[in-house]
């Protein structure tokens, strides 16, 4: 697995959902997740940061908006975190783990 943020790990969760995903509907879709504002200040940082990685191409959906998808890098990044998730993540696990104390 790569150093990626978590915020990072999820734009590219939502760009593997979305088909020509534009910035506006990922960020769309982070801020209903988040339920809080994504700012362009939060969002275009990370966004750029996967494209420089190799996880994200960017390319150009009309005259006036970019659009990103995975690379094969980035669909292999996250079918790795997937598999590191579900390590952990198992119904067993979550389900005979005591009650914890406050």
């Amino acid at each position: 697995m790569n150093d990626l943020t978590g915020f990072q790990r999820d734009i590219l969760y939502v760009i593997a959902g979305l088909a020509d995903a534009t910035a506006l509907e990922i960020k769309e879709e982070l801020q209903e997740a988040y339920e809080i504002e994504i700012t362009q200040d939060r969002l275009y940082p990370s966004l750029h940061g996967l494209i420089e990685r190799g996880f994200v191409e960017e390319g150009t959906l009309n005259d006036q908006a970019q659009s990103y998808a995975l690379t094969e890098q980035g669909q292999d990044e996250i079918v790795t975190q997937r598999k590191w998730e579900n390590k952990y993540l198992t119904k067993e696990r979550l389900t005979n783990r005591p009650p914890t104390e406050l």
